[in-house]
Formats: structure tokens, sequence, C-alpha cells
């Protein structure tokens, strides 16, 4: 898979989360961003070659790699474990399929201090690229478990005393009533599907973004996602 620009190439290479093949550098760039690429890829053993800006043109996608790119292998899944810490904050994501949407996301889930997301398991491989720009890198630094099984790891985490809540509307308390100063889950929905009926049953709790009027459409996921995430943040700051 490549990967284009000095922030992606820094984020896949310090993410420790895919074997990085290759960093290829225009040979005509010089600067700080480039200076750090090329020590971190010798501290890591990572081949750096040295290329003019119409052979890396050729290779890449498009045009805003910068004259950086690298190449590097599948994503490892982390465990349901790696998603734990000592103040859990996880992110259950069902039905995500946009790239950039989810780029978004798991940009504003990292920025929060989430510990680690759970999603469905599928094969993200051709949109990698645009995953790592959108999310400004955080798709290779957080953890992800990507679950055959949601509703299974679901009652994993609740049999580890994790509180787990849905953002759906019926029979919902307003985000701002809850207290997320305890270990948590959020479970939010892409907006075709939303989240489905069997992870539905097994929550704690449902939570809704009240509006300022009488607007009867839902926010898309990546929007709802940032508000309730700084909602966290912003609890847990105030300890």
């Amino acid at each position: 898979m490549i990967f284009e620009g000095a922030l992606s190439v820094k984020a896949i290479i310090n993410g420790n989360k895919r074997k990085v093949e290759k960093v290829i550098i225009d040979s005509n760039k010089h600067s700080k961003d480039i200076n750090y690429l090329k020590k971190i890829c010798l501290e890591k053993n990572i081949d750096i070659e040295f290329k003019d800006r119409n052979s890396i043109d050729a290779l890449a996608q498009g045009k805003t790699h910068g004259g950086v790119i690298g190449i590097a292998g599948k994503r490892i899944n982390q465990s349901l474990d790696d998603l734990l810490s000592e103040q859990s904050f996880i992110c259950l994501l069902d039905g995500i399929e946009d790239p950039f949407n989810y780029g978004y996301i798991l940009r504003s889930l990292y920025s929060a201090g989430c510990s680690g997301v759970l999603c469905n398991n599928r094969d993200w491989s051709l949109a990698q690229n645009v995953i790592c720009k959108s999310s400004a890198g955080a798709s290779e630094l957080i953890n992800i478990h990507q679950s055959d099984d949601l509703v299974k790891d679901l009652l994993y985490f609740k049999s580890k005393g994790i509180e787990c809540l849905a953002a759906y509307r019926n029979n919902a308390v307003s985000y701002l009533d809850k207290d997320y100063r305890k270990p948590i889950l959020i479970a939010i929905g892409g907006q075709m599907r939303g989240i489905s009926k069997d992870l539905l049953k097994e929550m704690d709790g449902f939570i809704y973004i009240p509006y300022a009027n009488d607007f009867r459409n839902a926010l898309n996921a990546s929007s709802a996602t940032s508000v309730i995430a700084y909602e966290i943040l912003r609890q847990r700051n105030q300890l």
C-alpha cells in the first residue's frame, strides 16, 4: 500500500501498526520534516530511496504527496484488550462506509483521548491512504479492532464493567446529562442504516444530542462523534 505525504508517512512509521517497507523522498526536497523522516527511518531500519519528482508522481495516486511516499503492508488488527486503558473510552462504529468520514471520526476520537475503536471487519486496503490523510495520521496512531462479531465483543467489554451507551434517540437522555468519568463505550452508527438492532438490545442506555431548534435530521457520524467525544474529554479534564 502507498501512503502519500510526510504527515501520513510519519504516522505509519510512528504508529508501529504495519510494516513499512520503504520511504521514497524527492531528491531535491530539504526540510525539517525530511530530516526527521531520515532520522526515524534510520532508527527503525527502514529503507530510504531518493527519486526525482516525476518518478514519485508516477507511483502516487495524486499530486499532494509533497515529494514523500511510503510503501507499507497491511495494518495489524489490535486485540480487544489493546482498546482498554486505565480509564477506558472505547468507540464502537457500526456501518461507517465512507473512508473520508471514517478518517474524520478517527481524527476526532484520537484527539479527544479515545483509548480504542471497535468496528466492523471490512477491507479498507484500497482506501488506506485516504483514511490516513483525512484523519491527519490518527488512523495509524489509535488502537483499532476490526470485529467479526460486534455483539460478542460488546459483551466482552460489558463483562469488564464498561458502561455501553449508544447514540440513538429512542428512550434517550441528553448526552450532557451522562457521567463519562468512568470506563465507557459509545456506539455510533452510520448515516444510512445506523446501529444494528442486535447491538441496541445489549446497550445499557441511549444518548442524543439536543438541538437549538426544530431540526429533525441527524448530524453526520463524524460531527456527532466529535460532539460526544469532546464532552467526555471535558468531563475527564475536570477530575
